[in-house]
């Protein structure tokens, strides 16, 4: 992690994570709470909160457009809360929204807690007023499209990308999509055809109990389709 100047709020520095360090840290947090699937299965990411942060998540009414927000303290994550309107049938887009916001949350717990640490937490920045430092998650799918453009609000940013590292971890990914790609050239190089990307994104939607615009996005990550979906697996 390197740390940037803040050019914007109230931290003097921010953090700076790689795709990379975000994809090694959340499978590394993974391993070390008996997390990381043997094979392609949904990520138990209640159960990782809990034993990662030693907090359970929390249910409550929250005002509109807020889906959940993680509470620190200077031990780091004091509580996950989560809307009550995230609550739904095993399966359903809600419950695969709300497996989607726990990581989220998971991924502030990981990476912005040490923020908080010093007991000087600028709570006007992530709050709502309150003075409770808390870190709001608002309509989080929606700031994941691709075509939509990053707003400054980097820990949101960051937040997200532990989405996918969390729910989908790589190896796991391209264990699914192997069935997807077909071989192209003699260097092992192989690509997902436009024709199956929407099957893949499906398969994998289905596989880890996600919605498909986390799939769909993940799989840009892992198999980006401007380069054509060329990967050496």
């Amino acid at each position: 992690m390197k740390t940037l100047r803040g050019v914007a709020g109230r931290f003097p520095e921010r953090p700076y994570f790689s795709d990379r360090e975000i994809e090694k840290m959340c499978a590394d947090e993974l391993r070390k709470v008996g997390l990381y699937p043997s094979h392609s299965e949904p990520v138990r990411i209640e159960r990782f909160i809990e034993k990662r942060f030693n907090v359970s998540p929390t249910y409550a009414e929250l005002p509109d457009g807020v889906l959940g927000f993680t509470k620190f303290d200077t031990n780091g994550v004091r509580e996950v809360v989560i809307a009550a309107s995230l609550e739904g049938a095993e399966g359903s887009p809600t419950e695969r929204r709300l497996r989607a916001t726990l990581a989220h949350e998971g991924g502030h717990g990981l990476m912005h807690a040490h923020l908080f640490a010093l007991g000087t937490e600028p709570a006007s920045l992530f709050g709502d007023g309150d003075g409770t430092p808390k870190i709001l998650c608002r309509d989080m799918l929606g700031e994941m499209q691709p075509t939509r453009g990053y707003d400054g609000r980097w820990w949101e940013l960051q937040a997200n990308k532990a989405i996918g590292g969390l729910l989908m971890p790589r190896s796991l990914v391209e264990e699914v999509i192997r069935s997807f790609t077909v071989p192209v050239g003699s260097l092992g190089q192989v690509l997902i055809p436009d024709t199956n990307r929407e099957d893949a994104v499906r398969e994998l939607a289905n596989i880890f109990n996600v919605n498909p615009v986390v799939a769909r996005i993940r799989l840009a990550d892992i198999f980006p389709p401007e380069k054509s979906g060329q990967l050496s697996l």
